[in-house]
């Protein structure tokens, strides 16, 4: 009951600082004319987005930053060191996320268009950021090299080729966030059923303290950003946000105590990876066609016809199947 009560009162903290926040930050971006650019390449019907304030990122940012430093003062004298560590390691790999995504707004705000750091540029910063983050959970709490396969009783000591999956986990679901970021309030709202299923694992299972600030900071950053990003939005979180949001998603893997459960319950996550790399692909080989009609997926479906509501609806119950999915199999 008592952890309950603590995780509420942050859970409402941090979404109440977001919008706090947001209330001030969003005049202010739109004096000194921080808006969103669009791509040419994207879809038409995106044009009068542009102008549409960016890098709204930065209200959760702070306001989960604030509530963590509240959190290392009532927890730091406390026996579950480890756990605080683990909590310590997750919210300087999400910072530094976001860093990379601070970066990448200001240098797209500065050229006037909507491409910043290049691909290249993100990925060596994003590999690097990873690589740190795994060899200070190596040394600071320790990582078990297992894998158990969900729903089986298969376990397998990968060894060091744990660290190469773990890697390129980390940096696939960063990056496939930030692409789910498309679309009024899509990937906060994806990202709030995957602080849904941290929280009810925490709450019924483990109640881990580090799981537990983990679960309310996507809950309270996610509905709280939801706020002023729903459609129409009036501010978006810009790479600042979702790059974020992509490194608490892909740490959170190791909270779970499973990374093979990131493919279940980031499922939408990775799907609109998977559908940008495959069109890319088969555009390629093909000389020119595409197998659907725009991507990531989110676009496909808007150039069916659905509304960007419809679209947000249906991929968070999607993705919240899968976390519920993810809930059952943590039993088993």
């Amino acid at each position: 009951m008592r952890l309950t009560y603590t995780f509420t009162i942050y859970t409402l903290a941090i979404m109440i600082l977001t919008v706090v926040i947001l209330r001030k930050l969003i005049p202010y971006l739109k004096s000194k004319h921080i808006g969103q650019k669009i791509l040419d390449i994207g879809p038409r019907w995106h044009v009068n987005k542009e102008g549409t304030p960016t890098m709204g990122g930065v209200s959760f940012i702070v306001a989960g930053f604030i509530v963590f430093i509240v959190y290392l003062i009532l927890n730091f004298n406390k026996s579950e060191v480890k756990e605080i560590i683990l909590t310590i390691n997750i919210m300087i790999y999400a910072l530094l996320n976001g860093l990379i995504g601070v970066i990448d707004d200001i240098a797209k705000i500065r050229k006037k268009q909507n491409e910043g750091l290049t691909p290249l540029e993100k990925i060596i910063l994003q590999s690097l950021f990873s690589v740190l983050f795994l060899i200070s959970l190596h040394f600071t709490v320790g990582i078990n090299t297992v894998i158990n396969s969900p729903f089986t009783d298969i376990s397998i000591d990968l060894g060091f080729f744990y660290y190469l999956l773990a890697f390129f986990m980390l940096c696939g679901m960063v990056n496939s966030v930030n692409l789910t970021d498309g679309i009024d309030g899509l990937a906060s709202s994806v990202v709030l059923t995957v602080g849904v299923l941290i929280s009810a694992i925490c709450l019924v299972y483990t109640e881990n303290p580090s799981m537990m600030f983990i679960g309310a900071l996507l809950i309270g950053s996610s509905t709280g950003f939801l706020v002023y990003n729903y459609y129409p939005a009036r501010i978006f979180m810009g790479d600042t946000g979702s790059l974020y949001f992509g490194g608490l998603i892909a740490a959170s893997a190791f909270l779970v105590g499973n990374i093979l459960f990131v493919v279940i319950y980031g499922f939408v996550f990775i799907v609109e990876a998977l559908s940008d790399i495959i069109q890319v692909i088969y555009f390629k080989i093909t000389n020119g066609k595409r197998i659907f009609k725009m991507a990531p997926l989110h676009h496909h479906f808007e150039k069916c016809g659905w509304s960007e509501i419809k679209i947000v609806t249906v991929f968070s119950i999607v993705n919240f199947i899968f976390c519920v999915i993810t809930f059952i199999g943590y039993s088993v």
